[in-house]
C-alpha cells in the first residue's frame, strides 16, 4: 500500500521555540562529535596500521549502545528527561576533555583511545533514547517524521563540515583541537538542558528501571511489526557496518578520508531535498528497499573506483541512499508506540542497530585483515543488496499500525 503525503513539511518542526533551540545546539554538538571521530579514526588507523583495531572505533562507539540501551530507555521514561540528558551530555564533555588532554601530552595509546572513545559511547547509549522520545514529544504527531529528517539532517550537516575542517586543523595542528573542539561544543546544548530543566517540574518516578527495562522488551516483542523492524534494522545496520569501519584503510590519506567523509554528509543532505519527493509517490518499504540498493552499489564499488571524482560521486550517492535508510528505520521506530512507553521501546530498537553496527565492525575488519580491504566491501556491498531484496519482498512493517 502506497504511504500517504507527510502531513508536515521538513522545517516546519522549527516553528516550535523549544524543538528549534535543542537542535541549533545539537547541530553545533553533533559537528564537534564528527571531528572527533575523524581524530579518534585517523590516529588508530595512523597509529597501529591494523584493519582489526581501526575497525574497533566503530565497536567501541555501538557497544555501551549494546550494554546499555535497555536500561537507558527505562531511565529516560521514569526519571526527568532534561535532567537526564544534561547528566549524560556532561559526561561525554569530560570524556572529550580526556581525549584532548591525553593528546596534548602527545600521549596517545590506542587502548586509552578506544577506552575513551568506548566512554563517549556510553554517554550517547544513555542519551539516545531520551534525546528522541524528548524531541518528538515536543511535536504533533503528523510533524514526528519531518523531525526525524531533521534530526538527521543536523547529522548530516555535520558530517558535511566536520570531517573536512578535522581534515586540514589535523593536518595543521594534530588531534587536540579537534577533541577540544568537541568538548566545547557541548556547550550550547548543555545550557539548554539547563534552561529546560528550570522551566520543567520534575516529574514523579511511576515505575522501577528494572520493571521498565523487561516491559520495554514485553511491549517491543508484543507487536509482529516491531519485532520485523528490530530484525530488518539489525541486518541492515550489520551489513552496512563495513564503510565507516574499513574507509580509514582505504584510504590512507587524511585529506582523502575527510573529503570522502564530508561527500558521504553531502549526499546526505541532498536527501533533505530529495526524499520528501521520493516518498509523496513510493510507499515506505520501497523507499527503504530503493535506499539499500543504492547503498550496496556503493559499498561494492567504492574500492574499484579508478580515480577521487569517482570515490566522491559514488560517496555522495550512498550518502543520499543512506539518509533514507536511516530516517525511515527512525520514523517507523519513533511513530510505534505513545509517549508514555516511547523511549523504553526506542531502547530496545537502538539496542538492535547497535548489535548489528558492533558486529558488523568487528566481522568486516576480521574479514578485511584476511582477505584485504577491497574484497570486504565487496561483500559487504552484495550482502546489502540482499538486504535490500529481502526487504522489496517483505510484508510492510514500517506503516503506522
Amino acid at each position: 500500500m502506497q504511504s500517504p503525503p507527510y502531513a508536515a513539511a521538513i522545517f516546519q518542526p522549527l516553528r516550535h521555540a523549544r524543538f528549534r533551540q535543542l537542535w541549533l545546539a545539537n547541530l553545533l554538538s553533533n559537528l564537534g562529535s564528527r571531528m572527533q571521530a575523524f581524530a579518534a579514526a585517523w590516529q588508530i588507523a595512523s597509529l597501529s596500521h591494523s584493519p582489526q583495531l581501526t575497525a574497533l572505533v566503530q565497536t567501541a562507539t555501538w557497544a555501551p549502545m549494546l550494554l546499555f540501551a535497555l536500561p537507558a530507555g527505562a531511565l529516560a521514561d521514569t526519571l526527568h528527561r532534561p535532567t537526564l540528558l544534561f547528566r549524560t551530555n556532561a559526561v561525554m564533555a569530560l570524556a572529550a576533555v580526556a581525549m584532548a588532554l591525553l593528546s596534548c601530552a602527545d600521549s596517545q595509546p590506542v587502548p586509552a583511545l578506544l577506552l575513551l572513545t568506548f566512554a563517549m559511547g556510553a554517554g550517547l547509549a544513555f542519551t539516545m533514547p531520551a534525546w528522541q522520545a524528548s524531541m518528538s514529544s515536543l511535536l504533533p504527531l503528523q510533524e514526528v517524521e519531518a523531525a526525524a529528517t531533521l534530526n538527521n539532517l543536523s547529522y548530516n550537516l555535520a558530517a558535511l563540515a566536520g570531517p573536512a575542517l578535522g581534515a586540514v586543523l589535523f593536518q595543521l595542528a594534530g588531534a587536540a583541537p579537534l577533541y577540544w573542539f568537541n568538548a566545547l561544543s557541548f556547550s550550547a546544548l548543555l545550557w539548554s538542558y539547563r534552561q529546560w530543566r528550570s522551566a520543567e517540574r520534575p516529574r514523579a518516578t511511576a515505575r522501577a528501571p528494572r520493571h521498565s527495562m523487561g516491559s520495554a522488551l514485553r511491549i517491543s516483542c508484543a507487536s509482529p511489526r516491531y519485532r520485523s523492524l528490530l530484525l530488518h534494522g539489525m541486518g541492515i545496520f550489520f551489513v552496512s557496518a563495513a564503510f565507516a569501519a574499513l574507509l580509514p584503510l582505504l584510504h590512507p590519506e587524511a585529506g582523502t578520508y575527510g573529503s570522502l567523509m564530508g561527500a558521504l554528509g553531502a549526499g546526505a543532505v541532498l536527501a533533505a531535498v530529495v526524499l520528501p519527493t521520493v516518498r509523496r509517490h513510493a510507499a515506505r518499504r520501497m523507499v527503504l528497499a530503493g535506499g539499500l540498493a543504492v547503498y550496496g552499489v556503493m559499498l561494492a564499488t567504492i574500492g574499484l573506483a579508478a580515480s577521487q571524482p569517482q570515490r566522491l560521486l559514488l560517496v555522495v550517492i550512498g550518502g543520499v541512499a543512506w539518509s533514507a535508510i536511516v530516517t525511515t528505520l527512525n520514523g517507523a521506530a519513533q511513530r510505534a508506540f505513545p509517549d508514555a512507553v516511547r523511549a523504553r521501546t526506542l531502547s530496545v530498537h537502538i539496542l538492535a542497530i547497535a548489535a548489528g553496527q558492533t558486529a558488523g565492525s568487528a566481522a568486516w575488519g576480521l574479514l578485511a585483515a584476511h582477505y584485504g580491504i577491497v574484497p570486504a566491501l565487496t561483500a559487504a556491498g552484495m550482502a546489502t543488496l540482499g538486504c535490500a531484496a529481502l526487504v522489496a519482498c517483505s510484508e510492510d512493517f514500517l506503516e503506522t499500525p
